[in-house]
């Protein structure tokens, strides 16, 4: 009786252990700020155990609700989430085992975008299109705590161009003591922190799959881009150097028939270079194959922007295919040319706007405002205007060229390339469409083709964007 006795005392005592603890028959542990263990959980290491992992589950699912709610726009319940996440004190296990779970939460959304095919300029332009500019500088961080799980034999060097770039550093001691530190530096309560960290985290994990154009970190061989284009590097910096001094002067004329002498310039000195690359690519028998480049394209007046895209692309031997709805286009050509378009695109939209704002507001005969589609209409023109104009410049490299090498050398090699871009667009995106880009004002128009130096007058073109229509 009595061994029997003893028994049903420990076994009693065992049943009180594990209700405190939180483990026992008829106990739900939740997400509430009175869950969790109580006293009797740490009398022994496996108690301890069992209520940081508890807690841990806890802090990791109130982060994944948070980014439900947020995803769903239930404010109440973010609220609520956002609470429960900020009420552990300083210094506190459980504020702890929140940051990591904040943190490791982090980590992965950014790791899954690489896997979707985002890359860090990509993250970096959508999260400063969604929100400001703290949870910009978060997103750079948590991009930069991430990147460090990778050998730097991993990681493409078109990758680490735009960590650099955006200045992705790791500047805290431990990712333990990122969220506090981050919060000194920003000037940010421990809400502010949290709440940050949940709107980034609901950013990223809402982003779609988008096509691969390089290989992601870990999956990389550095030092193992095609030779050409690894010996080509040196000479295509030196072109740009000079296209780009070009187009700084263009920029900076007051003379539009200046400006377009220098842009016109620059832009044969591209085309030039492109046909040069591709007469070496030939003769060596390089497999070079085409690639892609993301470029930002933003309100106000976005449609005209891409078209303004678009026709630079095409001068270049390059295709543009603008997807709207996430603010970029890609731009899919050969490594060669791929720099000189963002280049040329982004001094075009310089001049075109400071043209554009030039010219002042408007305002109809009943003194209503009709600045937005005067604006509208001034760079579609202009966006035109470009194309023709570079067009011309790009005929011209190619005719010096034919008269150099002969036109039965030359003409195939350019065809052969132009089909395998043609080929790689339609495979990276088989459902493009072309829409129609109208411009309304007259005068807008014609004010965009005198900035642009042209006298014809087209009203109507298209541009070219992955939303089916």
């Amino acid at each position: 009786m009595g061994s029997r006795s003893r028994e049903r005392r420990r076994a009693k005592q065992q049943a009180r252990d594990d209700r405190a603890a939180g483990s026992g028959p008829g106990t739900r542990p939740g997400p509430g700020p009175t869950s969790g263990p109580g006293p009797g959980a740490f009398r022994s290491a496996r108690h301890d155990f069992d209520a940081y992992q508890q807690d841990r589950q806890t802090a990791d699912a109130l982060v994944s609700a948070a980014m439900h709610a947020q995803h769903t726009q239930d404010g109440m319940e973010l609220s609520r989430c956002i609470v429960l996440l900020t009420e552990p004190p300083v210094g506190s296990a459980r504020r702890r085992l929140v940051d990591r779970a904040l943190v490791g939460w982090l980590n992965r959304m950014v790791e899954r975008a690489w896997d979707n095919g985002w890359q860090p300029a990509d993250l970096v332009r959508t999260v400063s299109r969604e929100c400001g500019a703290r949870q910009l500088r978060m997103t750079v961080d948590a991009i930069a705590g991430q990147m460090r799980r990778y050998a730097a034999s991993t990681v493409d060097e078109r990758w680490e161009a735009q960590l650099a770039a955006v200045e992705a550093t790791v500047w805290w001691a431990d990712d333990d003591g990122w969220l506090d530190a981050w919060g000194e530096r920003e000037g940010e309560d421990r809400v502010g922190v949290v709440t940050c960290a949940v709107t980034v985290l609901g950013i990223i994990g809402a982003l779609p799959p988008l096509a691969q154009l390089c290989p992601p970190p870990g999956t990389a061989r550095r030092g193992t881009l095609h030779p050409d284009r690894t010996a080509g590097r040196t000479v295509n910096a030196r072109m740009l150097d000079r296209v780009r001094a070009l187009l700084a002067k263009a920029e900076s004329t007051g003379f539009a028939q200046e400006a377009e002498a220098l842009t016109a310039k620059a832009q044969e000195l591209m085309a030039r270079h492109s046909i040069d690359y591709a007469l070496l690519a030939a003769e060596t028998g390089s497999r070079d194959e085409p690639t892609g480049r993301r470029v930002g394209v933003d309100n106000p007046y976005e449609t005209p922007k891409a078209l303004l895209l678009d026709k630079v692309a095409s001068a270049n031997r390059c295709r543009a295919v603008w997807t709207k709805h996430l603010g970029f286009a890609t731009v899919l050509g050969f490594e060669s040319d791929l720099d000189g378009v963002e280049l040329l695109y982004t001094s075009l939209l310089v001049q075109a706007t400071t043209a554009m704002t030039r010219e002042g507001s408007r305002q109809d005969r009943y003194g209503r405002s009709r600045t937005r589609s005067f604006r509208q209409s001034f760079l579609t023109a202009f966006a035109v205007r470009i194309g023709e104009r570079l067009q011309v410049a790009t005929d011209k490299a190619g005719a010096d060229a034919v008269a150099e090498t002969g036109r039965d050398r030359l003409l195939p090699v350019l065809a052969a390339r132009d089909d395998t871009v043609r080929e790689a667009t339609e495979t990276m995106f088989p459902g493009v469409v072309s829409r129609p880009v109208t411009a309304n004002d007259r005068e807008g128009w014609l004010s965009g083709r005198a900035a642009a130096e042209l006298a014809s007058l087209n009203s109507r073109t298209e541009v070219t964007d992955t939303r089916p229509g």
